[in-house]
C-alpha cells in the first residue's frame, strides 16, 4: 500500500511538471485520498483484529490454567497449542490471516470452556460426598471419588467393615438419586501401597486390589432390600491396579495410607470426550 502512495505522489509530480490540466490533477488527488482512506481503514481493522486475537489468546491461557488447577492434564495440549499458535502468528501478516487466527483461538476457547463446564457440573453433583469428607478429584482427565482403603477394609483383608459399608451406602445414595449419574458408567478401581504381600490367598497386591474392588462393586450393585447400593450392575465394572498407580509417595506411613484406596471412576461419555486433535 505504501508503494501505491509513492507511485501516486510521483504521478502527481509528473502531472504538475508536464502541464496536465487541473481536472486531471484533481482526479489523481482524489484517487490518492481514496487509497489513503482505504489504507487507514485497513490499518484500523488490522489493529482491532490483533487486539481481539490477543484477548482470545489470554482467554485460552486462563482456561488452560483453570483446568490444570482442577486436575485436567493439559501438558501435551499446551505445547501443541503454543506451537500451533506461533505458526498462526507468523502467518498473520495480512488482515485475512489475522482473522483466521482469531477464529481459531475463539474455537479453542469455546472447547476449553465446554470441558471446564462439564467437570464443574459433575463436581457439583458430587458435592454431597465432599461434604461427607470424601475426596472428589480429577485424575487423568476423569472425575474420581476416592474411598480410603483403611476405612473400607482391615489391613490385608477384603471384607468390608461396618464403617466402610456406611460410606458406600452414602455414595450409592447420591448416584442412585441423580438421573444423570445413574446413566453413567463407573469403574471400581482397587489400589494398594508398595508393601509386598507374602503368600496368602491373594498372593500379591494385584490380587488384593482386584478382590477389594470386587467387594465394593458387589455391595454397590446389591439390591436396596438386601441393604445394597441399588446401582445398575450393567454400568459398573471392577479393576485392580495393585501398587502401580500411587497418589502419594510410598516413602512414609501417611503416603502409603493414601495409596491404600478404592476409587470410583466416572467414565467419560463418548459424546463428551475431548478430541485433542481438534484443538490443534
Amino acid at each position: 500500500m505504501k508503494r501505491q502512495f509513492l507511485s501516486i505522489l510521483v504521478a502527481l509530480w509528473a502531472l504538475t511538471g508536464c502541464g496536465y490540466s487541473e481536472d486531471e490533477w484533481q482526479a489523481q488527488l482524489a484517487k490518492y485520498g481514496q487509497l489513503s482512506g482505504q489504507y487507514q481503514s485497513e490499518q484500523k481493522a488490522h489493529s482491532e483484529a490483533q487486539q481481539k486475537l490477543d484477548a482470545e489468546k489470554a482467554r485460552v491461557a486462563q482456561l488452560q490454567g483453570e483446568l490444570q488447577k482442577m486436575g485436567v492434564n493439559l501438558d501435551t495440549l499446551n505445547s501443541q497449542l503454543q506451537q500451533a499458535g506461533s505458526e498462526k502468528q507468523e502467518l498473520a501478516s495480512s488482515l485475512d490471516q489475522l482473522k483466521q487466527a482469531l477464529e481459531e483461538y475463539k474455537r479453542r476457547a469455546a472447547q476449553l470452556e465446554q470441558v471446564k463446564a462439564r467437570f464443574e457440573a459433575l463436581r457439583s453433583k458430587l458435592q454431597k460426598l465432599v461434604n461427607l469428607g470424601l475426596k472428589v478429584e480429577i485424575r487423568k482427565n476423569r472425575m474420581v471419588i476416592r474411598l480410603p482403603g483403611d476405612v473400607l477394609f482391615a489391613s490385608g483383608e477384603d471384607k468390608l467393615k461396618d464403617e466402610g459399608l456406611k460410606v458406600l451406602d452414602a455414595v450409592a445414595d447420591v448416584i442412585r438419586n441423580d438421573q444423570q449419574l445413574t446413566k453413567r458408567y463407573f469403574q471400581v478401581a482397587g489400589h494398594t501401597d508398595n508393601k509386598a504381600l507374602k503368600g496368602g490367598r491373594f498372593k500379591d497386591n494385584w490380587g488384593l486390589s482386584v478382590m477389594r474392588a470386587r467387594e465394593v462393586l458387589v455391595h454397590l450393585v446389591g439390591s436396596v432390600e438386601e441393604k445394597g447400593g441399588g446401582l445398575s450392575s450393567e454400568r459398573l465394572h471392577a479393576a485392580g491396579f495393585g501398587e502401580t498407580d500411587p497418589v502419594s509417595p510410598n516413602t512414609t506411613d501417611e503416603g502409603r495410607k493414601q495409596n491404600r484406596r478404592v476409587e470410583l471412576v466416572l467414565m467419560p461419555d463418548v459424546e463428551e470426550m475431548l478430541d485433542l486433535k481438534s484443538l490443534i
